[in-house]
C-alpha cells in the first residue's frame, strides 16, 4: 500500500519467469543430470513421430517423406480389409490376454521369495530365477525345440516311456500359445519380482509385530499386511501391461513359427515384419503400427479409468 492506495502486481508473468529462472539456477546440477535422459527421450521417442505421416502417404524412398504423395486413409482401408485382419487380431489378443491372466504369478512369486527366512537361500533362489531373463530369445526358442521335438524331445521321450503317444507340439497351433506364453513367464518370472520385492522391503515391521502380537498367522500377515502394501504397485504395473495389449514382439514368434501353426502364430508384429521389412511396403507397415499405438492408448485409458474407479489407484 502506497499513499493509501494498494499496489497490484500487473505483471504476473514476470514473477513466474523470475521464479522459474531462480529454480533453474538454484538446482542447475540436477538439470544437468536430467539433460541426457531428456535429450535421449526427445530424440528417440518424439522426433520419430515425424514419420507417422508415412501412413497417410504413398511413401517412396527416392522421394522422401515430404515428396511422397498423400493418399489419405487408403492404407488403413487396405489393412482393415485384409482377409487375415481378424485372424491376426484374434491371435494378438489371445496371446496378450493370456499373459495378462498370468500377471498375478509375479506377485505370488515375490510374496513367496519374501517369506524365505534364510538370506543365503533367498539369494540363491533370486539368482536362479533371474538368470533366464538374460538368456537370448534364440537360446530360449532352441531349448523349446529341443524339449518338445516329436522324435527325440525330452517331453515326448518321457511320454513314450510312460506308454503315451508322441505329439508334435511345434506344429500344433493350440500348443503354440502355451509354449509362447509359459516360456515367457518362466524367462521373466524372477525379473518381474524385483519391483515387488523392493516394495515389500518397505513394509513396516511395526505392523508385522503388531499383527503377530494379535495372534495373526503368516498367511494372515501376507493377506492383510504385505498384499495391501504392494497392491498399488501391482495395479500400476497391470495398467501399463494392459497398455501393451497389441504390442507383442515378433522375434520369438518368428523363431517358433512354421507353416502348420500360422493359424495361431500370425500376429500384427509378424505382419509388419513381412510387409515392411521383407516386402518394402513402408506405408502399410507404418499404418499397422499406428493402428496398434492408437488401440493401445484407448485400452490404457479405459483400464486406467476402471482401476481408478475401483481401487483409487491410477497412472493419472
Amino acid at each position: 500500500m502506497t499513499g493509501g492506495k494498494t499496489v497490484v502486481n500487473t505483471r504476473p508473468g514476470k514473477t513466474l519467469a523470475y521464479r522459474a529462472k531462480k529454480l533453474i539456477l538454484t538446482n542447475w546440477q540436477l538439470w544437468v543430470l536430467m539433460l541426457p535422459a531428456v535429450a535421449a527421450t526427445f530424440i528417440f521417442n518424439y522426433v520419430p513421430m515425424y514419420g507417422i505421416q508415412i501412413a497417410f502417404k504413398n511413401y517412396k524412398i527416392k522421394k522422401g517423406i515430404m515428396g511422397s504423395a498423400w493418399v489419405g486413409l487408403k492404407y488403413f482401408r487396405m489393412f482393415l480389409g485384409t482377409p487375415s485382419f481378424w485372424v491376426m487380431l484374434r491371435n494378438t489378443l489371445s496371446l496378450s490376454l493370456f499373459q495378462l491372466v498370468l500377471f498375478p504369478v509375479n506377485v505370488i512369486a515375490a510374496l513367496m521369495i519374501n517369506e524365505l527366512r534364510s538370506q543365503k537361500y533367498k539369494k540363491v533362489v533370486q539368482m536362479v530365477s533371474y538368470a533366464p531373463h538374460f538368456m537370448s530369445v534364440v537360446v530360449i526358442c532352441g531349448m523349446i525345440k529341443l524339449f518338445f521335438a516329436k522324435d527325440n524331445g525330452i517331453v515326448n521321450n518321457l511320454m513314450s516311456m510312460m506308454g503315451g503317444q508322441r505329439v508334435d507340439y511345434l506344429t500344433s497351433g493350440r500348443a503354440f500359445r502355451f509354449l509362447f506364453v509359459f516360456s515367457g513367464l518362466w524367462q521373466d518370472l524372477g525379473w518381474g519380482t524385483i519391483i515387488y520385492l523392493a516394495a515389500l522391503s518397505n513394509v513396516s515391521q511395526e505392523q508385522v509385530e503388531a499383527a503377530v502380537i494379535d495372534g495373526a498367522s503368516r498367511v494372515q500377515i501376507i493377506l492383510h499386511v504385505n498384499v495391501p502394501h504392494i497392491l498399488p504397485t501391482a495395479i500400476i504395473l497391470f495398467v501399463m501391461a494392459a497398455g501393451r495389449v497389441l504390442s507383442i514382439g515378433y522375434e520369438k514368434i518368428l523363431l517358433l513359427q512354421n507353416n502348420l501353426n500360422l493359424d495361431t502364430s500370425q500376429v500384427f508384429s509378424t505382419y509388419v515384419y513381412n510387409v515392411g521389412i521383407k516386402g518394402g511396403e513402408y506405408s502399410l507397415s507404418t499404418t499397422v503400427d499406428l493402428f496398434n499405438c492408437v488401440a493401445n492408448i484407448i485400452v490404457l485409458t479405459l483400464v486406467n479409468l476402471v482401476t481408478k474407479h475401483v481401487s483409487g489407484v491410477s497412472l493419472w
